[in-house]
């Protein structure tokens, strides 16, 4: 009935050729650049580009993390289910406290958000780890408060990307601000969201790996299909 792409190595090395002749990769180191191309993929939109800004360097602290075994630690469920576990190159536990038992009620005594609150659960699992924050400014912010207050040791890296129309814009120039000297990558303005945070999760997790060299997915294919 329709006319359309089926093959799906043709679709992806099709979507990521798209990315390289429409995006402006420029100003990308050459390790930051194939984690910038999997968050314009993520999003769909080859304008996100101008929004990506990293901090330090994340690829090398997250390499280290990834092969040490360090947990992730995500603010939301959405994020942790969108993590492919079979990237990860040591079995890298992923945690979301954000349904612990304590989590509403030490939101209550906070004068804060569920998602904000959740954050004290890492308190036992955060350093040296990787954080995946997409959904909530108040997580981020509460984190950044945490670490520059002294009050939380510090991960390896923030993967920084809040959503929406409250305090996401405001929470992400607050990590690149006041990062502490934590690599960080993150998306200015109101763009973000579950699905892009854990795609760029992804994206270090196969660099840590050795599998993603190449953008178009080839050493992907030659371990088993795409991802």
């Amino acid at each position: 009935m329709f006319d359309y792409l089926r093959d799906p190595q043709e679709i992806y090395a099709k979507s990521f050729a798209t990315i390289e002749a429409e995006a402006d990769l420029a100003r990308f180191s050459k390790d930051e650049r194939p984690v910038a191309i999997r968050i314009i993929h993520a999003c769909g939109m080859v304008e996100m580009a101008d929004h990506i800004a990293f901090g330090g360097d994340v690829i090398a602290a997250a390499t280290t993390a990834f092969q040490a075994g360090k947990p992730i630690l995500c603010d939301a469920e959405m994020v942790r289910h969108g993590i492919i576990s079979r990237l990860l190159p040591a079995s890298n536990p992923v945690l979301c406290t954000l349904n612990d038992g304590n989590t509403h009620s030490l939101a209550t005594a906070l004068e804060t958000t569920r998602s904000a609150a959740a954050i004290e659960g890492w308190r036992d699992h955060i350093e040296g780890a990787i954080i995946a924050i997409g959904n909530a400014p108040t997580a981020l912010f509460h984190l950044l408060e945490a670490i520059n207050e002294g009050r939380m040791a510090k991960p390896a890296v923030i993967i920084g990307m809040p959503v929406g129309f409250v305090g996401a814009l405001e929470s992400k120039e607050a990590l690149i601000t006041h990062a502490n000297g934590i690599p960080f990558v993150t998306l200015r303005g109101r763009f973000g969201g579950s699905a892009v945070t854990a795609a760029t999760v992804n994206a270090l997790a196969r660099m840590a790996r050795g599998d993603d060299a190449t953008p178009d997915g080839t050493r992907d294919r030659k371990k088993g299909g795409l991802a």
